[in-house]
């Protein structure tokens, strides 16, 4: 019934949005004069706004064309180089990227939005690495057939996709994921597997949620496991391909990261209009462009969802040694040669201070010159792996932290 009455919704505001579209175009079509004066220029702003708002959105691409290093520019090449039933692996490089060059694994948070959040973070780690990253997919796309989809599953999916690219390949977590690729790094050490990752960069991860809780944890904290269950997991209707599956929709995920921010995003959009009003259609574009990702959503299995309510935010099973992948229990002991790096952003609102820092004492075998911890200052949550801050910031840290536990490939995906 509610993943019925989103849907319900979504048309009816579908064509509203079209409707305000075509409105908004033709009051600032230059040929009509109400464009110019009075109400017109406010009237074809505000309608504008609602259309980009109610407008509905599918999985962007990436877009990758080109990169710039050291002053000069080349082409990127995109292309997909493992198919899964619930997540591809896709693989970036740069023209003349040395054959040295790492190999670097982007793990994508399933979080509620597409791989392509990291758009930034794949872009600008392009310029040094052959850049791989999980595009996981959209849980209501993926037919029944194909089963479930649970923690143990996303561990299965990072091991096997660095079996892919092989040996020597560096890992970098951003947020969601730190916890089934330390997982990862786990078995895989303890199996000393020759395929385990040279380094784990880990951003923004809830590693131990009991550490500096936030609004987000408190909120899985607050009802027992079964009202997550009865409460925000539904059925994809018959007209996905994965009709039947139970699923934790994505716009439940967006309406919560909304409402925490509410006033900022309605200040943003108020912004947006101002700009519109006054013909600044740079500024306003670069808000449409960041709200057009923002709400691109996609759904989750409710396997995993409500796993991820339990054992990462409930239980704490990761830290307090309770974590179990196919039965095994995970010792982080286990690490011993894979370099960590955790980052943090002092103003990250999603992952408080010291959750990833809990995974260098958590990784209590592993040599304290292969730990690193930074503190990104004057950095929220996003801002740890998009814009600005991330491309001067914080990304040399991490190549810096590669370069100096780079391995030899073994081998080089065809």
């Amino acid at each position: 019934m509610l993943y019925n009455a989103y849907e319900l919704q979504r048309t009816m505001l579908s064509g509203a949005a079209a409707w305000a579209s075509i409105g908004a175009e033709v009051l600032s079509n230059p040929a009509l004069p109400v464009g110019y004066f009075g109400l017109g220029p406010v009237l074809a702003s505000a309608l504008d706004v609602f259309a980009h708002a109610a407008a509905p959105r599918g999985k962007p691409a990436f877009g990758i064309k080109e990169v710039t290093a050291d002053g000069k520019t080349y082409g990127v090449t995109e292309s997909i180089v493992a198919y899964r039933p619930f997540g591809n692996l896709l693989r970036f490089e740069r023209d003349e990227l040395p054959a040295d060059a790492p190999n670097l694994l982007i793990v994508a948070p399933m979080s509620g939005h597409y791989a392509t959040l990291l758009r930034g973070t794949v872009a600008r780690m392009a310029q040094s690495s052959r850049v791989f990253i999980t595009d996981w997919a959209d849980a209501k796309m993926v037919p029944l057939a194909e089963g479930t989809f649970d923690l143990d599953d996303y561990i299965d999916y990072l091991i096997a996709f660095l079996e892919h690219i092989g040996p020597g390949t560096h890992v970098l977590a951003v947020c969601q994921p730190s916890v089934p690729a330390i997982a990862a790094t786990a078995v895989m050490s303890a199996r000393e597997h020759p395929c385990r990752p040279a380094t784990l960069t880990m951003m923004g991860g809830p590693v131990d949620t009991r550490e500096a809780p936030t609004s987000v944890n408190d909120v899985a904290m607050q009802q027992p496991l079964s009202w997550f269950e009865n409460n925000v997991i539904a059925t994809v209707p018959m007209t996905y391909p994965g009709a039947g599956r139970k699923v934790y929709p994505g716009f439940l995920q967006l309406a919560g990261f909304m409402s925490m921010n509410l006033h900022t995003h309605l200040m943003s959009h108020w912004a947006m209009f101002q700009h519109l009003v006054r013909g600044d259609e740079d500024s306003a574009d670069a808000t449409k462009a960041f709200y057009d990702e923002y709400r691109s959503v996609c759904d989750m299995d409710a396997e995993f969802y409500l796993q991820t309510i339990e054992h990462v935010f409930q239980e704490h099973s990761l830290p307090k040694g309770e974590f179990v992948h196919h039965g095994e229990r995970i010792d982080l002991g286990a690490i011993r040669d894979t370099a960590i790096l955790a980052i943090e952003g002092e103003k990250d609102d999603i992952s408080g201070i010291g959750q990833t820092r809990a995974s260098l004492h958590l990784a209590a075998n592993l040599p304290e010159a292969r730990k690193k911890y930074f503190l990104a200052q004057d950095v929220g949550h996003y801002g740890i792996f998009n814009g600005s801050k991330w491309r001067n910031r914080i990304a040399p840290v991490v190549e810096a932290w590669i370069a100096e536990h780079q391995r030899p490939a073994l081998k080089i995906v065809a």
